[in-house]
């Protein structure tokens, strides 16, 4: 009965180890390389599967995600000779778990050298300087070399990023002086630039302010000479009308007489400025000579004023036209 016991717990025993021997799980974004008698079999994916106990094993575990292998520093040679450190990150992806298992023994290690190896060819073709512009493009060229060497090993090649140059001290140096002589020479540019637009600013409005005074100026002009033309024409009306009033009024009976005694008093009144304005003064011999001046302004007027429109003369008259 013992015996019997025994034999059930080891069946038992052995029914659990040959489970737990056949019986494989392969979790999500893996797959597992199986070999049959230490021959390449299939490659299990995602899910629960069954082995032949003692005649396949799992050979082989990869990892179906994207994985970020660090490409340590190393010196490069630009191509103007001088030595810079550089590092990155590489970016890949097993595509094909059969051929990275049996295609190469450490595909991890052969891709970083191949990276390395590729980044110092594409770091001697150019410049020092040339190589912090161009990150993107030796990125993109150390990828599409690498890939395409790796292709045989089942691995794509994501991505290559540049995470670090670092040129000599000296060089460092020298690059920080070029630098701070770039930034002093804008400076003096930028203070050259900036006292230029003050003076053409302040010329434009120096040529501005004159331009206004002439305006003003050329503006008052006008308006004092059609101030000047309108009193002109003011008076020129105002002396047409007095003229025609006193036409007027000479043609009234006394308006003669009145015109001459007028035509008098101003005489003497002009007399007597005369007489104010300067030191020497010319008089007459006798003051009846300004009596006869008087007498002489009047009868000018009035001979003027009586003088009778002669008839016109005919050819019966020859002894007065003599005459």
């Amino acid at each position: 009965m013992e015996i019997f016991t025994i034999a059930i717990i080891g069946l038992v025993l052995l029914a659990i180890v040959m489970v737990a021997k056949t019986a494989t799980i392969v979790p999500q974004q893996r797959a597992f390389v199986i070999e049959n008698l230490g021959k390449y079999s299939r490659t299990l994916r995602a899910g629960f599967h069954i082995l032949i106990p003692f005649v396949e094993r799992v050979a082989y575990r990869h990892s179906l995600k994207e994985m970020a292998v660090d490409i340590p520093e190393q010196l490069c040679i630009t191509k103007d000779n001088v030595q810079v450190g550089v590092d990155g990150v590489l970016y890949l992806q097993i595509l094909d778990p059969k051929r990275a298992s049996y295609g190469i023994q450490d595909y991890v290690f052969a891709i970083s050298q191949l990276a390395q190896t590729t980044l110092r060819s594409e770091i001697g073709k150019i410049d020092l300087d040339r190589t912090f512009e161009e990150r993107a493009a030796i990125n993109g060229n150390v990828v599409r070399e690498v890939d395409l060497a790796s292709d045989p090993w089942g691995v794509k090649i994501l991505r290559y990023e540049i995470r670090n140059i670092n040129p000599p001290a000296d060089v460092i140096e020298a690059m920080e002086k070029q630098m701070r002589a770039e930034r002093e020479k804008r400076a003096v540019i930028l203070e050259s630039e900036g006292v230029r637009d003050a003076e053409i600013n302040r010329a434009e409005g120096q040529k501005q302010k004159v331009i206004k005074q002439s305006e003003a100026t050329r503006e008052r002009q006008i308006n004092e000479a059609q101030g000047e033309a309108a009193a002109i024409e003011a008076v020129a009306l105002a002396t047409a009308s007095g003229l025609r009033e006193v036409s007027t009024a000479v043609e009234m009976p006394g308006g003669r007489d009145a015109m001459k005694l007028r035509v008098a008093e101003q005489y003497v009144a002009q007399f007597g400025h005369l007489a104010k304005a300067g030191n020497s003064l010319v008089i007459p011999a006798n003051l009846s000579d300004v009596a006869s001046m008087i007498s002489m302004a009047t009868k000018i007027v009035g001979s003027n004023d009586e003088e009778p429109q002669k008839p016109a003369r005919t050819a019966s008259d020859p002894d007065r036209a003599e005459r």
